[in-house]
């Protein structure tokens, strides 16, 4: 199950890490590009279609998986062909009218909410971007449901490579601001229209044509809706929360080049989703395939081996990104953005949750169809962000914008894991996620020391320190017990398929076991 969830996840990897690099280029160039208040005003004109954009699919993209992936195991072609023409319609009809009330809408929030008129036009551009989501979301929701996660992976290269160009070029031709907006607008319609295509002669025309009528679709459509709008729900409040505090912070900050700022650092923090998302992603599936009455002690084993996995990637990426935030910033950008550090550093603070659980959670209880659970956990989380915003946002400015969704999610989370617990016994090992923050904390306690003491070009200190805080996380984990001989032996059996990746992967893990050996042989002298 493991070497299964490896192969999807370093799939997904490759499209999340390509597309962001490539992201991220078209994003360094933009910045340079543009002044601090241009940067900030293109970033107040994405956040209408992006709040409106919650309200799209109902849960109905997450159906589409679902059921794509029961009717293949049981090779109902025709079913399947039925609940991708349902989705498809629904997501179309709502991306196309929730794309013109996002139009309709722009002067009033751009005047009356905002209180920069000059967002109008670009508000309304960004509205297009609404339908043209719905094309890419279906697309993607069927590759993932036929296990096609290479498909997945290729459009949303296809929506990197488009937004750095078009957006940087518009903008060096003078377009400003309309060019960002336009970059990012024409990079979901291409995308989208990718999707569909690839969708539609790739996948779709295979299937074999079914009678399918109006009551049938809508039998299906309803189907969906009722597996799906519960866990919209959870999804909706929760951008719901993200999407309010952005206009609380406009609201509030009327630094625009502050807000550039704050929008660059989350630029970086999206580098971390090259682990989030795999594992995120492919969690649903895994949990799916389990019988949580017949198979509880499995279910147990699964879920605090995700966790364990899961905390030994992502702990020492989100500390070393903290510790390396200034060099990050200043070797591509010098003191342009001298507030940028700080707000990256506190914006990925929230992923040191997963040690806990928190993003193994989320993928049990959807794939254990627990979805009204995470409709109402989502409620707490809004009611204590909503009076939240107004206390940490004039007081603190962006680092409350960052804070607040962390902070008023936490008494759910911790509700969540209870109830896991409760139900099904779920739990994680927190013996093992302290000895992974320890090794960790130790490798960023020695990369701080050093970069505070070492002074030379930032790209040197940057590469110097990632070097230093990698080592010492590679040695200090099996020393702490973080990582155990059992550990590698998983990894290697579960990354056994990829054949250049697994012989890298295989000396790190061979230095690894050198080092647990040196540590069991100690811990047996002394006994």
């Amino acid at each position: 199950m493991g070497k299964a969830s490896a192969t999807g996840s370093f799939q997904l990897f490759i499209g999340v890490a390509v597309s962001t690099i490539i992201m991220a280029i078209g994003t360094l160039i933009l910045a340079k590009l543009m002044l601090q208040a241009e940067y900030g005003l293109y970033t107040i004109a994405t956040i209408p279609a992006i709040t409106i954009n919650l309200f799209r699919d109902w849960g109905v993209n997450s159906a589409i998986t679902k059921y794509v992936a029961s009717y293949r195991a049981t090779n109902s072609k025709e079913n399947i062909r039925n609940v991708i023409v349902a989705g498809s319609i629904f997501e179309c009809a709502t991306g196309l009218a929730l794309s013109f009330l996002s139009f309709i809408l722009a002067g009033f929030i751009a005047s009356t909410i905002f209180h920069r008129p000059e967002s109008t036009f670009l508000i309304s551009v960004v509205s297009i971007s609404i339908f043209s989501g719905s094309l890419l979301t279906v697309a993607q929701s069927c590759f993932i449901g036929f296990e096609r996660m290479g498909l997945s992976s290729f459009t949303i290269i296809c929506q990197a490579v488009v937004k750095t160009i078009i957006g940087p070029l518009l903008v060096l031709l003078g377009y400003g601001t309309l060019g960002a907006v336009l970059g990012y607008t024409l990079s979901f319609l291409a995308a989208g229209i990718i999707g569909m295509t690839v969708l539609y002669f790739g996948l779709l025309k295979s299937l074999p044509k079914s009678d399918k009528n109006k009551s049938t679709i809508l039998d299906t459509l309803r189907a969906m809706l009722k597996f799906g709008v519960p866990f919209s729900v959870y999804s909706i409040l929760g951008g719901i929360v993200t999407q309010f505090y952005s206009f609380v912070m406009v609201f509030f900050i009327v630094d625009t080049a502050m807000i550039g700022n704050y929008q660059l650092s989350l630029s970086f923090t999206v580098l971390l989703t090259f682990i989030t998302t795999p594992i995120s992603t492919v969690l649903f599936p895994a949990f799916s395939k389990l019988n949580p009455q017949n198979e509880r002690k499995l279910l147990k084993s699964i879920f605090a081996s995700s966790v364990k996995y899961s905390t030994l990637l992502l702990v020492p990426a989100t500390l070393g990104m903290m510790v390396l935030s200034k060099p990050i910033i200043a070797t591509l950008f010098q003191e342009k953005y001298p507030s940028a550090p700080f707000f990256l550093a506190v914006a990925v603070a929230g992923n040191l949750l997963v040690a806990i659980g928190n993003l193994s959670l989320s993928g049990l209880l959807a794939g254990l169809g627990e979805t009204k659970m995470l409709m109402k956990l989502s409620i707490p989380t809004l009611l204590i962000s909503l009076p939240l915003a107004f206390v940490l946002v004039p007081t603190f400015g962006i680092t409350g914008v960052i804070l607040g969704p962390l902070l008023s999610a936490l008494p759910s989370l911790f509700l969540g894991l209870r109830w896991a617990w409760n139900h099904y016994e779920v739990k994680a090992d927190l013996g093992s996620s302290a000895r992974i923050i320890a090794a960790s904390t130790i490798a960023t306690i020695i990369t701080y020391f050093f970069l505070s003491l070492f002074s030379a070009f930032e790209w040197i200190r940057l590469v110097t320190g990632a070097i230093i805080f990698f080592t010492v996380y590679i040695l200090s984990a099996p020393l702490v017990g973080a990582i155990t001989q059992s550990d590698t032996k998983n990894l290697r059996d579960m990354f056994s398929g990829f054949v250049g990746i697994s012989r890298i992967f295989n000396t790190l893990l061979v230095l690894i076991e050198k080092v647990t050996t040196l540590r069991s042989a100690e811990e047996a002298n002394s006994s």
